[in-house]
């Protein structure tokens, strides 16, 4: 059987293990976005990064070109020095680009990732291209801005990669298709049973089961999720075979058949510069609470 990384790599997209020692504790409370969008005609990607440390919650906003090249950064760190709402203006493409934000009311959960009670916007030339929250109206009013031409706010949601934690049962939210809705993707692990196996569950009715999961600790599906395909991958080598003092964590992956086409890893973002349909990949890293 192929390992979970020569699967994805055939695939375009390159998974990097998080659990290096200097990492794992900054990796486990980190949610990273990746939204693609056109600006003056040029496909571009936006990163937006949930992170959270003893000090407080902090949200990055980056814009890339096709290249992934950085074009510009907003950090905003509104439980630190800086305002829970505000905006920031910048240029790009002899454009100008405003990041606005409204946190002053979020409401956070175990996730990096507020629950509600926010909104954080992408303005390029007056028009919004991206729009996270669920205060849109309060953004819209700041703004003045309009709904970016040709969707309804621009930006298309093509990728995420989140930490969860559990006993045996790890749950997050996900998106496989340009209609919007959000699923509840459940996956079921008891290690501690003589034949463990690996259960998949989305909105509660179960797409996949994997059985002798010991000696099928590495492999690849595919589930479908109102009519849309997604490749499962999977690797849970560190449940079983890990160093009891460390243990480490599952890496799953979910890709829809339109997935992006380059590679992402810690450090790099997927782009391309061709007009594709929704493909979104979602890379889950789940860690046992003993």
């Amino acid at each position: 059987m192929r390992d979970f990384t020569s699967c994805s790599s055939e695939n375009g997209v390159q998974v990097t293990d998080p659990s290096s020692s200097n990492a794992v504790k900054v990796s486990q409370n980190l949610v990273i976005c990746i939204y693609r969008c056109c600006i003056r005609g040029r496909t571009c990607l936006i990163t937006v990064t949930w992170t959270k440390n003893l000090m407080g919650q902090c949200v990055t906003v980056e814009v890339h070109d096709s290249c992934n090249r950085t074009l510009c950064k907003v950090e905003i760190k509104p439980w630190l020095f800086t305002k829970r709402k505000g905006s920031k203006n910048l240029e790009a493409y002899s454009c100008n680009i405003d990041v606005l934000w409204d946190l002053s009311s979020a409401k956070f959960g175990s996730s990096p990732e507020p629950l509600g009670g926010f909104y954080v916007g992408v303005v390029v030339d007056k028009a919004m291209v991206l729009l996270l929250g669920d205060m849109k109206k309060e953004a819209f009013k700041k703004t003045n801005a309009a709904a970016a031409p040709g969707s309804s706010l621009g930006a298309v949601f093509i990728a995420k990669k989140e930490h969860v934690f559990g006993k045996r049962t790890f749950a997050t939210k996900a998106q496989f298709s340009g209609d919007g809705k959000t699923h509840d993707l459940v996956i079921e692990c008891d290690t501690n049973v003589s034949d463990p196996c690996l259960i998949v569950c989305v909105d509660g009715k179960i797409l996949m089961q994997v059985n002798r999961l010991r000696w099928k600790f590495r492999g690849n599906d595919t589930i479908v999720v109102n009519r849309v395909s997604v490749e499962v991958l999977w690797d849970v080598h560190s449940w079983f075979f890990g160093v009891p003092s460390s243990p480490g964590n599952a890496v799953f992956m979910f890709r829809t058949c339109q997935a992006v086409e380059k590679t992402w890893s810690s450090t790099q973002v997927p782009s391309s510069s061709k007009p594709q349909s929704f493909g979104f990949t979602l890379f889950l890293y789940a860690w046992k609470n003993e």
